[in-house]
């Protein structure tokens, strides 16, 4: 958890995520190697990365705002139908089995992978504005699929807010803001489904698991300052290319491991 913690927070910052495209991976491993009811598997990593990225994702939001990168007039207009989308989310993770969300998890990796590759060096902009029908639509689906992935939607929102013409720094930096909302909502609404469905994880509260947290916190909330500032620094093209790869690797993986869940 102390290794796996530190690349989380680091991303989190330089790309505007949450860091759960990393996180859930490492949790589902170390939970299953744990012992951890494989019925539950998913759900545990997920409802505990969305309580990591609380924290993390408000240092990395702080740090962005210094930089003058949040538009919070879109966090605020935007943000309303993304929760809308974590909620449905939300209830949909809580009534699947870990085999289902796996494979979710799976399919939207790939997906996000290959986008990240093929749009590595694109700039595609469209001359519609980003109107209420559009953050409708986007928000929702955004919030959908974040909430079974336990991510902060970064990945998606990041492109979305490029391709409506914000400049790239404002679109991680909102982003960012917007990560922070599905989080808190996503942490809340496995927190409680966890805590209907009676589950008594070890050292849990629902499906947020209490030491993963408590050691994953101090040490992203310090990566992800690194990773905000370094978002000014480095070149974007190829850190999207390579975080595609490791989607690519993240999902293979998970194919292996469903086989015998």
């Amino acid at each position: 958890m102390i290794v796996t913690a530190f690349p989380v927070g680091f991303f989190a910052g330089l790309f505007g995520i949450g860091g759960g495209l990393i996180t859930v991976p490492f949790l589902f491993f170390i939970f299953e190697a744990l012992g951890i009811d494989k019925i539950y598997l998913m759900h545990l990593a997920v409802g505990t990365s969305f309580a990591i990225i609380i924290p993390t994702s408000i240092v990395s939001v702080l740090t962005h705002n210094k930089h003058k990168s949040v538009d919070k007039n879109i966090v605020q207009s935007y943000g309303l139908f993304v929760v809308i989308g974590v909620l449905l989310g939300t209830t949909f993770a809580a009534l699947m089995k870990t085999k289902v969300l796996v494979i979710f998890f799976t399919i939207v990796v790939f997906f996000l992978g290959t986008y990240l590759l093929l749009n590595a060096s694109k700039n595609k902009i469209s001359k519609k504005k980003f109107g209420l029908p559009y953050r409708i639509i986007f928000g929702i689906i955004s919030g959908f699929i974040s909430a079974p992935m336990g991510i902060g939607g970064a990945v998606m929102n990041v492109p979305i807010l490029k391709y409506f013409g914000y400049p790239i720094k404002k679109a991680i930096g909102s982003a960012a803001s917007i990560g922070f909302i599905i989080a808190l909502f996503g942490a809340i609404g496995f927190w409680f489904s966890g805590s209907v469905l009676n589950t008594k994880l070890p050292f849990s509260f629902g499906f947020i698991n209490v030491p993963a947290f408590l050691i994953f916190i101090p040490i992203t909330m310090l990566m992800a300052k690194v990773g905000a500032n370094s978002a000014h620094k480095i070149d974007k093209a190829k850190l999207q290319m390579f975080f595609g790869i490791f989607l690519y690797i993240v999902g293979t993986i998970f194919i292996i491991r469903y086989s015998s869940l």
